[in-house]
């Protein structure tokens, strides 16, 4: 029994080995299949590398494929905007009783109505096409699902392959800080054309939007509502339009309706529109604006003091304009000047009149540019046979801004109501080009009781402080400001260059709506408007013959 004992134990530890050397050699080659798996999934990444992958231009293509390619499977499809259908009145008419194949057709379309209302809330990224080509996207417009770093980098690869881009509009997706300064980063890398970006309901701790208005920001068109801006937001969008050493030129709108801004906030709103001299559009409403914020802001729309900060910046922007000039002048005339100086005592008086001999040179400078510059017009001049060769001359000396001298030329002619407008047109067109190269800073001051006035903020066109919480007090101060800037706008008026507020809304505050003030205050933007006076023009009724 021993012996068969043993004899039937002595098979079975072989047959253990024999077992476990198979076990292992499966188990072998069963990593060894999976390293080749995993390397030729790496392969496959690496030739599937979504920085080698080039945009062809059509967003719905390049963005699944480079989602795709980053390992991102449930991505946002892109899609077309939806676009509101016309109602056609034959379907609307209710004489007609509906058949039983209307009946089955109504009940499958309500079926598919309820399942596209929960497709609204998909997440999509809805485009709008040019209508000459139908690829090219002309507008994004993203709603209601969280964008994350992923979905920016994806987007700094493909969008910039959409030449003709114009907006981005981002409406709660859940940005914060950081991702808002990926979104920044990427603007530079779109088409030039993109113009407009709108990020509403998107409220951030740090408030960082003034980055969106940095110097050299493309932006043109900014919508900043419902993102909760308090008066500390409002003070760093008052530095982003400007400070004392420079401004933003490009933006043209800012829209901060639906906020929390404050008296402290408009304020500082409006010591940025001091010096500002691009922003046109700009939109308070449903605010918390009571009557210190709104003095604030009437007070740039007339002539207001300058401060002490800002004589002192004037004063070194003149005398490094004058030795601008006085750089350029020929160095005989400045070798002889000096030996001038050198002849004359040195007394305190010195840096004062040698300070009059260079604005003079300036303005003789002036006079010469002019004359280089402009050999056609002093041609055109000819033409008056009371003038003379050196009359000519002395009357382009009076003239310090070569933009002036050429509208009164388009202004003559058999219609004066087409060229009036053109005329504004031109206008808005050339100063915005002058106030690229011109500070405000510079502009002609008036002088009184030993304090320097600067004009005010005549560009700004359209401001909107509907919904807020100004008295009658307020009211008042915008009165002075709209009887001011009243004066720019005749018609008769040889005014030129911007001509203040077009369009300014007060409605729903805190004052009676039929009181004098506001009354004076629509009375005389009425003729300003240019939407009532073109539908004024077009009721009136045609001449009889």
């Amino acid at each position: 029994m021993s012996e068969t004992g043993t004899v039937a134990r002595t098979p079975r530890p072989g047959a253990q080995k024999s077992s476990g050397t198979t076990a292992k050699k499966g188990e072998r080659a069963a990593k060894e299949k999976a390293v080749v798996a995993v390397q030729q999934l790496m392969g496959e990444e690496e030739s599937r590398n979504p920085e080698e992958y080039q945009c062809t231009g059509v967003l719905e293509a390049d963005f699944a494929e480079l989602c795709t390619r980053s390992g991102y499977t449930d991505f946002p499809k892109v899609v077309t905007r939806p676009r509101p259908h016309p109602i056609s009145h034959s379907s609307a008419s209710t004489s007609e009783k509906p058949t039983l194949d209307d009946q089955r057709l109504s009940a499958s379309c309500s079926l598919f109505s309820l399942e596209s209302k929960y497709g609204f809330f998909w997440p999509t990224i809805q485009v709008e096409l040019e209508q000459d080509d139908g690829k090219a996207v002309k507008e994004i417009y993203i709603r209601g699902w969280k964008v994350e770093e992923r979905i920016l980098a994806i987007f700094s690869n493909c969008l910039p392959a959409l030449s003709q881009l114009q907006a981005i509009n981002l409406w709660k997706v859940g940005l914060t800080d950081d991702t808002l300064s990926t979104f920044i980063a990427l603007l530079p890398l779109c088409s030039p054309t993109l113009r407009k970006v709108s990020l509403e309901g998107n409220p951030l701790p740090k408030q960082s939007y003034h980055k969106l208005m940095a110097m050299d920001s493309t932006i043109v068109h900014l919508s900043l509502r419902n993102n909760n801006i308090d008066d500390y937001g409002a003070q760093l969008l008052g530095q982003a339009l400007s400070t004392l050493h420079g401004s933003n030129r490009t933006l043209v709108s800012l829209n901060l309706a639906f906020n929390y801004i404050g008296d402290k906030g408009a304020g500082h709103l409006a010591d940025g529109l001091r010096l500002n001299r691009s922003l046109l559009w700009l939109s308070l409403a449903h605010n918390h604006i009571q009557d210190k914020g709104a003095l604030k802001l009437a007070e740039v729309l007339h002539p207001f003091e300058l401060t002490h900060p800002e004589v002192v910046e004037r004063r070194r922007l003149l005398l490094e304009k004058a030795a601008q000039e006085w750089s350029r002048w020929p160095t005989s005339s400045r070798q002889a000047e000096a030996r001038m100086e050198r002849e004359k005592p040195q007394i305190g008086g010195v840096s004062n009149v040698t300070l009059v001999e260079k604005m003079q040179s300036m303005k003789t400078l002036k006079g010469l540019t002019k004359k280089k510059e402009k050999p056609g017009e002093v041609v055109k001049k000819e033409k008056s046979p009371t003038q003379g060769v050196p009359k000519k001359e002395d009357t382009t000396k009076p003239g310090k801004v070569t933009i002036p001298e050429q509208k009164p030329s388009k202004g003559k002619g058999t219609k004066p109501g087409n060229k009036e407008k053109r005329s504004i047109l031109l206008e808005s067109e050339l100063v915005a080009e002058a106030t690229e190269l011109i500070n405000p800073l510079l502009e002609p001051m008036e002088h009184r009781d030993g304090k320097v006035f600067m004009p005010g903020n005549k560009v700004l066109l359209y401001l909107n402080l509907l919904r807020n919480r100004i008295t009658e007090v307020g009211l008042e101060a915008f009165l002075t400001a709209v009887q001011y800037q009243a004066q720019f706008a005749k018609p008769k008026s040889a005014s030129k260059g911007p001509v203040g507020l077009l369009w300014l809304s007060l409605a729903k505050n805190c004052f009676d709506p039929q009181c004098p003030m506001n009354i004076m205050i629509q009375e005389l933007m009425l003729p300003k408007d240019p939407i009532k006076v073109k539908l004024k023009d077009e009721e009136a009724p045609p001449f009889s013959t």
